[in-house]
């Protein structure tokens, strides 16, 4: 899975597989997760957000366990 980097102060970067719907987020800390079931406007959503952070706890954190 390809990782785009990303302009955010909580996120490194962000890859998503349409295939599997499957999506990884790599935090600035050096962690990495993974996250499934992830509809595409989801990814889109937080590729295109002001702030990933923001979107990342309103609309992706807690939910899509692998």
């Amino acid at each position: 899975m390809e990782m785009v980097r990303v302009n955010s102060r909580a996120i490194t970067a962000v890859g998503y597989d349409p295939a599997t719907n499957r999506m990884k987020i790599t935090f600035k800390q050096g962690k990495t997760y993974d996250f499934c079931r992830v509809p595409l406007n989801v990814y889109q959503g937080l590729i295109n957000a002001p702030s990933k952070g923001g979107y990342f706890d309103r609309v992706i954190k807690d939910r899509y366990q692998c």
